[in-house]
């Protein structure tokens, strides 16, 4: 099946690069030259312009918006309205707020056109690994969809979670467990940091993976952060967020659902703009090795 794919950074490039490592054929497109290129030099057919991407595409048409959530997502979708016909599919694979998917969604529909919110986890490791996809949609936009998912996701890494609107909330949801998962880490290792003991932390974390009740793929993952930084020197205690956790804390307090480790998860980034943390380097240093994001070897004055 023909499929665009607008956004060609970390997670579009891979996405994309997975979808043809299966066998499908998308186009690809975005407004930095540098990403096109890039793209276009590993085997990908790109085009110059968002319109000249709806014409590169047959009828009915599937587009994969793979931007940042926010005003980016919300002028591609914009622009996609104008080019787009009745009977296509837009998917938004970004961390969209679900609430601006149900809005967006009626904006579409009024043309015709089907917003499919694939909230979708995995990180730079996906295009190895497969990225878990939680899709919101009518069926029959997501039963058309379905070669796209069954290539992207690993066995069993795919649900059709509800109508649209439902996989940015259960995404949402997911980063806000996350949010805890980390935190925990980090404490746990900032005490054993603290310990009257010159314990090997990177030894340890290698240790839990194995047969321990807390062995888990972020386990893996700090392990691996561990190795390439030894008592994470040059990683600074300064953790961005990027809404997910602000939204499910919001979501919970709107529905009277108490939720303290991701309340407290999500302040304890706050907290670490604001002072040298530990546990806050750790959690930097995690969220470099699964979604890529940069660290500070500083905090900013």
């Amino acid at each position: 099946m023909d499929l665009g794919m607008i956004g060609l950074g970390r997670m579009g490039w891979n996405m994309m690069a997975r979808l043809m490592e299966h066998g499908l054929h998308p186009v690809g497109y975005d407004p930095d030259p540098a990403a096109r290129a890039r793209a276009e030099a590993e085997g990908g057919k790109v085009v110059a312009s968002l319109e000249n991407l709806v014409a590169a595409l047959s009828r009915p048409r599937t587009v994969w918006v793979m931007v940042p959530a926010g005003d980016a997502t919300e002028e591609v979708l914009h622009r996609l309205a104008q080019s787009l016909e009745p009977d296509d599919v837009v998917v938004d694979g970004g961390n969209s707020y679900f609430r601006d998917t149900l809005r967006r969604k009626e904006a579409l529909a009024a043309r015709g056109i089907e917003l499919v919110d694939a909230g979708t986890s995995g990180g730079i490791w996906g295009r190895q690994e497969g990225y878990c996809i939680m899709a919101g949609g009518s069926e029959a936009a997501v039963e058309r969809l379905r070669p796209v998912f069954a290539a992207l996701a690993p066995p069993g890494g795919f649900l059709h979670v509800g109508p649209t609107g439902a996989g940015h909330f259960v995404k949402m949801v997911h980063n806000g467990i996350e949010y805890g998962m980390l935190a925990a880490l980090g404490e746990g290792f900032e005490i054993l940091q603290a310990a009257p003991f010159p314990l090997p932390l990177g030894e340890i974390a290698e240790l839990w993976r194995h047969g321990s009740v807390i062995r888990s793929w972020l386990l893996d993952l700090l392990a691996s952060a561990y190795a390439k930084h030894p008592g994470l020197e040059g990683i600074a205690g300064y953790v961005e967020d990027s809404g997910e956790g602000r939204w499910t804390v919001a979501e919970a307090i709107a529905e009277n659902v108490p939720a303290p480790v991701i309340t407290h998860a999500l302040i304890s980034r706050l907290v670490s703009r604001q002072r040298e943390s530990y546990a806050a380097r750790v959690v930097a240093a995690l969220r470099q090795e699964f979604g890529g994001h940069p660290v500070r070897t500083e905090k900013p004055r």
